[in-house]
């Protein structure tokens, strides 16, 4: 049990960390204008509406890569059922990209694309497991 504790903790680093690394690569290609207030829910409102589609695409790919290799981390540590890690994973991955559309308008594709790629990518996850058993024999 402890050893899938590790690898429920080991995942959802791994994932919030990949989420942050393509989101800051995101802002890197698509650099916010100076002097934003990213707590001025108002602002961020009008910032997000002027986006173009790639700035969007790179936070929806972040949610999509976060849960795809944050629970296929923990799927190679843990011994738990593959789809336990996904839903907790998945799960809290959801549930912050969720208060983030909740914040402030986003378009409706975005919204779409960024929930579903999150469930499709923990998904996507648990075959880590299968393909690291497979090889294995």
């Amino acid at each position: 049990m402890g050893r899938n504790i590790v690898a429920g903790v080991v995942g959802v680093i791994v994932a919030f960390v990949l989420v942050l690394v393509v989101e800051m690569i995101g802002h890197t290609v698509y650099p916010p204008p100076q002097g934003l207030d990213f707590t001025d829910a108002q602002a961020m409102g009008h910032y997000v509406a002027t986006l173009p589609i790639g700035a969007l695409l790179f936070v929806a790919g972040a949610w999509f890569v976060g849960a795809t290799a944050g629970t296929c981390a923990a799927c190679a540590i843990g011994t738990a059922r593959p789809m336990n890690f996904a839903l907790v994973i998945g799960g809290l991955v959801f549930i912050g990209a969720s208060f983030n559309l909740l914040m402030f308008p986003h378009p409706l594709w975005f919204s779409v694309l960024g929930l579903v790629g999150i469930l499709v990518g923990a998904g996507l996850g648990t075959m880590c497991r299968r393909a690291a058993s497979d090889n294995a024999e």
